[in-house]
């Protein structure tokens, strides 16, 4: 019989919700450890915290519904996670791969600002309003962790294009040194 209400979408949104933020626990310790700047890398470290915090207040959730917070595997924080993790195999200078971490990070945030925002306006259609106060801390959390990469960006950016001017100083040639080409393994879209 298949699964028609919006109850039932709800549900499926909260284990997406799940378990997306189970695969974050696992991939921010490493991208704080590939970060050399020590901002970005606490940035890394608070956000595991709150992502903690965040599985934990989903738990609340699946409690409140008598439901089991497992059996659905989220393919979009997954395809974030893999390419993060490509991010961190590339031979980048210091500040050219933190750049990078703060790109990938950054599309993780967008993901779950989307991800929260749709799961929060079923809840409310759906009455959940002791999930609505939990949802909204949470995207909350995920539109500060954004400001905060987007302010590390800022700073970030400028020292990965004074890597870029000092290798073109000393090779006479804008772009050469350690960067590569990250599109021959990713699929055209």
């Amino acid at each position: 019989m298949p699964k028609g209400t919006l109850r039932d979408l709800y549900i499926d949104e909260l284990r997406d919700l799940y378990n997306a933020e189970t695969q974050l626990t696992k991939a921010l310790p490493k991208m704080a450890k590939a970060s050399s700047n020590s901002e970005l890398r606490q940035a890394f470290e608070e956000h595991l915290r709150q992502t903690s915090e965040q599985v934990s207040r989903l738990e609340q959730m699946f409690d409140m519904l008598e439901e089991k917070a497992t059996g659905k595997k989220c393919l979009g924080m997954d395809g974030l996670v893999k390419e993060g993790a490509e991010t961190i195999q590339e031979d980048y200078e210091d500040a050219v791969m933190d750049a990078a971490m703060i790109g990938a990070a950054q599309r993780v945030e967008h993901y779950e600002i989307a991800a929260y925002g749709t799961t929060l306006e079923l809840a409310r259609l759906l009455g959940e309003e002791e999930h609505v106060s939990l949802l909204e801390q949470t995207l909350g959390e995920e539109k500060q962790a954004d400001e905060r990469l987007t302010q590390l960006a800022e700073a970030i950016n400028p020292q990965a294009l004074e890597t870029d001017e000092g290798r073109s100083d000393r090779h006479g040639e804008a772009g050469e040194g350690k960067r590569r080409s990250r599109t021959s393994s990713r699929h055209a879209a």
